[in-house]
């Protein structure tokens, strides 16, 4: 019996052994880390915002009548002064006749009392009479030419004309509430955007603190994207912002200015604008990848000691520029941060670090709404 028993126990402590030299074997995983470094970053903001027109005009009669012909073809670009509806002008030109001859006649009377007035012919009063005759019919002789040419309804601004709400043969009114058409001016074109009052008490901040520099020369410069994602080809200039804060909403209105030469913005588009906020000369950028967020939000990343062990380290992060966080707080330029085997690392683990390799992609014609690959 105890030669039995023997052999059994020999056998199990003979697997513990081996079970333990098992676990004190484990190889430290490998991961992948980016080195950071310091450098200039630009920083943007993007802001979403609606195209406006640079101009717009309700066109309206200024007299009344049936209208005769429209003269432009809707969707097409007018010029300034350029005729667009003919309103039935005959009783504005008889009336423009009456006119003319009233005025004649009061003319022709007060060329005659002239010499009569002076020779004491007639008295100084019938001079002084047929003269005011002469400058009221005069007026009225202007007025009557007015409102004749008022019945060719012409455009007050160049810009592109939108479709007739009045056909031939409606009757318009001078001074009626709705509009015969309207002309919008395209070229250049506004973009009105929002920005937080709060986000422009920091940024104002951070500059006179000096963590950013200003921009220089393009601090005015203005990007967009539209809103399929792509960029606009021309670049913008912003013109003014609000000296006031909107109560409802605490922001504070921006207008920017782009060239539309081929009226590829419309007024009314939804876009982004993306704007200059300032230079960050010492910027660390850390990949989004090696980001994490605990239960409550907080950024962190695990980061890799010189002894090749694994420390979680809690961070800020400001903005996002391509696919990289600006950390404000939590790092330093040289820091190793674990980009690839995440899953395999936990705080005080030992691992094996090689320098990441990112990724080559093909290249594809795509173009993003990125604000720093404007």
């Amino acid at each position: 019996m105890e030669t039995r028993i023997f052999p059994l126990c020999l056998v199990l402590m003979l697997t513990a052994c081996d079970r333990g030299s098992t676990v004190t074997t484990i190889k430290p995983a490998d991961v992948g880390v980016t080195t950071l470094k310091s450098d200039s970053v630009t920083l943007f903001t993007q802001l979403p915002g609606r195209t406006t027109a640079v101009r717009t005009a309700e066109v309206r009669p200024q007299v009344s009548g049936i209208i005769l012909k429209r003269l432009f073809t809707e969707g097409s670009d007018v010029k300034v002064g350029q005729p667009l509806y003919l309103i039935d002008p005959a009783s504005y030109k008889a009336t423009y006749d009456r006119a003319l001859a009233t005025f004649e006649n009061a003319h022709r009377l007060a060329v005659r009392y002239r010499p009569l007035v002076a020779a004491r012919a007639i008295s100084k009063q019938s001079y002084d009479d047929a003269v005011a005759a002469e400058k009221q019919a005069k007026a009225d002789l202007e007025v009557a030419q007015v409102n004749l040419n008022y019945t060719n309804v012409r455009a007050p601004i160049t810009g592109r004309i939108g479709r007739s709400l009045y056909t031939e043969g409606a009757l318009v009114t001078n001074g009626q509430a709705n509009y015969l058409t309207t002309i919008q001016q395209l070229d250049p074109i506004y973009v009105d955007v929002s920005e937080s009052s709060l986000a422009l008490i920091r940024q104002r901040r951070a500059l006179a603190e000096g963590r950013l520099q200003t921009v220089g020369e393009n601090a005015a410069a203005v990007k967009l994207a539209l809103e399929d994602g792509s960029n606009y080809a021309q670049k913008g200039r912003l013109e003014f912002s609000e000296v006031t804060v909107d109560e409802t909403t605490g922001s504070i209105t921006m207008r920017a200015s782009f060239p539309n030469p081929d009226r590829e913005l419309l007024p009314g588009m939804f876009v982004h604008a993306i704007l200059p906020q300032g230079v960050s000369h010492k910027g660390l950028l850390a990949p989004q990848e090696a980001i994490m967020h605990d239960n409550k939000g907080r950024p962190y990343v695990f980061k890799v000691s010189a002894e090749n062990t694994v420390i979680q380290q809690d961070i800020k992060t400001g903005e996002m520029v391509k696919s990289q966080w600006l950390v404000t707080e939590g790092l330093k330029p040289g820091d190793r941060v674990i980009v690839d085997g995440l899953q395999l690392v936990h705080d005080g683990s030992k691992v094996i670090a090689k320098e990441h390799q990112p990724v080559v992609m093909a290249k594809v014609n795509l173009t993003t709404a990125d604000p720093s690959a404007q």
